[in-house]
């Protein structure tokens, strides 16, 4: 009888965090500066350098341990991790390992399985290491110290996902937490959040917990749910052939699709952590606990019940306006101006999301007003321009967030409302097109259809649509009484 296994898995997260300087110096926290142009003696580990807290960070991550629903610790403290790599250049790291500033929180998330709740052990604070550039060229291997101090939070998850697809539910719920509080962005391309995957598998129905490998730096759901499969699968292969799954870190090859060893599994004492003696450890007071509480954002899931309740919306508009917090700013913000929360979500759901895909950019980089997008509706509900032009517009503000109402003057658009120019101009199409007229007559109705396609274009498409089909009917229906 074939055997069943299961899948355990815990992530460990590590997310930079939104700081304009590194952790424990004044240095720029900038994505994409020259090589080694953000650095000075304390995050290139010079003799005598001494570390100064950043406030901010720590505020972030009290942040992201409230909105997780941790435990913040009032005190907690930094240590030293001992490890020796080209990029870490004190030969230590400063993190916190005995005594994190929060515990025992967890995340409740929606699986293809129904809710489930995924605890988390711990989230710490900790400073980033440089980066390794290989040269393939000059056969060498270069740092970079840039990314050198910048402050990370590790959110590091308990045992309790059992899929690929549960992994990406939790990481995505995670990553939305943190950027509806500003607390990072998350852009996993950029590196700003990267995954470590701790998995094991066992046999259906034991509870006891299998040999369990690490995975470092994943930096794309794809390659979270590539490493995940083919892992399982290969401690499954080796499980069935009678060989041990040895306790140790791998690396994923994305190209190749597989994963290769790198090192044996270090545990803690491979690391020599002790308190570290230059940083004092760290005080949060209830009062500053409350203050930041206050300070936190509406997230996700009261946003989407509060869309529903007050602005009367689909639970399928509140689902897509709230997957990013600027998509959702923007909404607020143009429903507020205008008064037509729908017309609002629309605009959004609809043609932002159109130029979005063709564009190939994210709602995250949307960087019209509300203002302009609150004008644009006005302008369409007043009559002012028809659907067509009010499109023909709005990309005008995607692009460039151009003012609706200066773009209509400067551009002739606003709608033609004289009856009697829509008149006029009707009759002059109906002489140049005779055969349809004919048509019509013969009791052909889409030619009419034609005829009032034709008037549109002729006055420029700045007719009222309504105005153009019912006078092209009435004189279409004068004609077939024989008063034409």
């Amino acid at each position: 009888m074939k055997k069943e296994y299961e899948t355990v898995i815990g992530l460990e997260v590590h997310i930079e965090l939104a700081t304009k300087t590194k952790l424990f110096c004044g240095c720029s926290t900038a994505f994409g500066g020259a090589p080694n142009a953000h650095t000075c003696p304390v995050c290139t580990g010079m003799p005598g350098a001494l570390p100064a807290l950043n406030r901010q960070a720590v505020e972030y991550a009290v942040a992201v341990g409230l909105a997780t629903n941790c435990r913040i610790a009032e005190f907690s403290q930094f240590d030293r991790k001992n490890y020796f790599y080209p990029d870490n250049p004190q030969n230590y790291q400063i993190t916190q390992w005995h005594l994190p500033i929060c515990k025992d929180g967890g995340i409740a998330v929606e699986t293809p399985q129904g809710q489930k709740m995924v605890g988390i052990h711990q989230i710490h604070l900790e400073e980033d290491a440089g980066k390794l550039i290989h040269d393939e060229e000059e056969d060498c291997t270069l740092v970079d110290f840039n990314r050198s101090g910048v402050p990370l939070i590790e959110v590091v998850s308990e045992p309790d996902l059992r899929s690929a697809q549960e992994a990406v539910c939790w990481l995505e719920k995670l990553r939305m937490t943190a950027r509806y509080l500003g607390a990072s962005d998350c852009r996993m391309q950029e590196g700003s959040m990267r995954v470590d995957v701790n998995l094991s598998v066992r046999e259906r129905g034991s509870t006891v917990l299998g040999v369990r490998t690490e995975m470092k730096n994943l930096n794309s759901f794809r390659a979270l749910i590539h490493a995940v499969e083919n892992e399982r699968d290969r401690q499954i292969a080796r499980l069935e052939e009678g060989r041990p799954v040895v306790m140790e870190t791998r690396r994923w090859d994305e190209q190749r699709g597989c994963s290769y060893s790198m090192r044996s599994k270090e545990e803690a004492r491979d690391y020599r952590y002790f308190p570290e003696p230059d940083l004092p450890p760290v005080i949060v007071s209830e009062e500053w606990i409350e203050s930041i509480r206050r300070r936190q954002p509406e997230l996700r899931e009261a946003k989407m019940a509060r869309y529903q309740s007050q602005f009367g919306l689909p639970a399928y508009d509140a689902d897509i306006l709230t997957l990013e917090k600027r998509l959702a700013d923007l909404f607020e913000a143009a429903a507020a101006l205008c008064g037509k929360p729908k017309k609002v979500s629309n605009w959004l759901m609809g043609e932002t999301m159109r130029l979005l895909r063709e564009k190939g950019r994210s709602a995250e980089s949307l960087d019209f007003s509300p203002e302009n997008l609150a004008k644009l509706i006005e302008l369409q509900e007043s009559g002012a321009v028809n659907a067509p032009v009010a499109k023909q517009i709005f990309e005008r503000i995607f692009a460039e967030d151009a003012d609706p109402e200066a773009y209509v003057r400067e551009h002739h658009l606003k709608i033609i409302g004289d009856e009697e120019t829509v008149r006029e101009t009707a009759l002059r199409v109906m002489e140049e097109n005779p055969r349809p007229v004919e048509d019509y007559r013969q009791g052909k109705e889409k030619a009419a259809g034609f005829l009032v396609g034709q008037t549109m274009r002729a006055m420029g498409g700045k007719a009222d649509p309504a105005a153009v089909n019912r006078v092209v009917r009435e004189l279409l229906a004068g004609l077939r009484e024989g008063k034409g």
